[in-house]
């Protein structure tokens, strides 16, 4: 590789274990020649995030106008121009060297833009669209790199990994996306269990929640664990050598719900996170466990809500 597209990966992989840690620990367990293609699918969607989520000083329109140029730099890039950037070429390249979707891409990038004028969704539907950009595509993204003998019965599995991870984000960051204007608990559901905005902010400056938020979050854990489910049979469809991967990053995102559940649902207490010992302990048991073994799907929480229609 020249010398810009090796700084590029570079570039995707320092963002990757700054900012991904769970991820960036399960990737490591991949073989060396695939890593660097996840970080540079990590790269793309982290960079995306940090113009919609790290330049909130900025007026909506400044941040839509520099999202807008720098998906226009990745689209020329896709059609052949030379682009000047710090970690494009690496996506790039990855894209082409695996022939992946660019409609998965133009997808991703049409929710990231979403961000900027939307801040809560009413219905769990409304979710799943927005969800099926930014979160579902990164399983099918990642599919062709991580390798199956079966591409075409992983890919559900891998788009509903997709939703398990980003509602796991969702539950574990009720608190800091208020604190950015958003909420991504649906409306409905919130209606479901007597809850308003004002009662969310207000748990937020307390430091505490009350008891219709903590069956809230409950019932949000329960149906991040349905998506959890519908992914489980998926591991075992990818690559062998892909497998111990992803199992780490299943437990291990899983394993946050488990620690919401073991603050008692109250997520503004403090932000949920898997102990380190825990972390070291799961990757080693991944590294060890025969290739074809299922997953564990995680424990319901006492309501079981089902998973949602599929958008794909």
């Amino acid at each position: 590789m020249d010398t810009d597209l090796t700084a590029a990966y570079d570039r995707c992989r320092e963002l990757h274990r700054h900012h991904g840690r769970t991820y960036y620990l399960a990737t490591r367990l991949l073989p060396a020649w695939k890593r660097r293609h996840v970080h540079a699918l990590y790269g793309f969607t982290r960079y995306a995030d940090e113009i919609v989520d790290r330049t909130e000083d900025l007026p909506s329109a400044h941040r839509a106008a520099q999202l807008d140029d720098w998906a226009g730099r990745f689209i020329a890039g896709l059609h052949g121009e030379p682009v000047t950037d710090p970690l494009l070429p690496a996506v790039l390249h990855t894209i082409a060297v695996f022939d992946l979707d660019r409609d998965d891409f133009a997808s991703f990038l049409k929710s990231m833009a979403m961000d900027l004028t939307i801040s809560s969704y009413p219905t769990y539907a409304d979710l799943l669209h927005y969800m099926e950009g930014s979160a579902a595509v990164i399983g099918t993204m990642m599919l062709p790199i991580l390798g199956s003998a079966n591409p075409a019965a992983a890919r559900e599995p891998a788009r509903q990994l997709g939703f398990a991870f980003q509602l796991t984000n969702f539950i574990r960051d009720v608190a800091e996306d208020l604190d950015r204007g958003r909420t991504y608990l649906p409306d409905e559901d919130l209606t479901r269990f007597g809850v308003t905005r004002d009662d969310l902010l207000a748990a937020r400056a307390a430091g505490r929640t009350s008891e219709p938020i903590r069956e809230l979050i409950r019932y949000e854990v329960a149906r991040a664990q349905a998506h959890y489910a519908a992914a489980a049979p998926g591991v075992t469809l990818l690559a062998p050598a892909s497998q111990a991967c992803i199992r780490t990053a299943y437990t291990l995102y899983g394993g946050i719900l488990d620690e919401v559940a073991e603050q008692d649902f109250d997520v503004f207490a403090r932000r949920a996170r898997v102990p380190q010992h825990h972390r070291m302990t799961e990757t080693a048991r991944a590294l060890l466990t025969r290739t074809g073994t299922p997953v564990q799907v995680p424990g319901p929480a006492l309501l079981t809500p089902t998973p949602g229609p599929s958008l794909g």
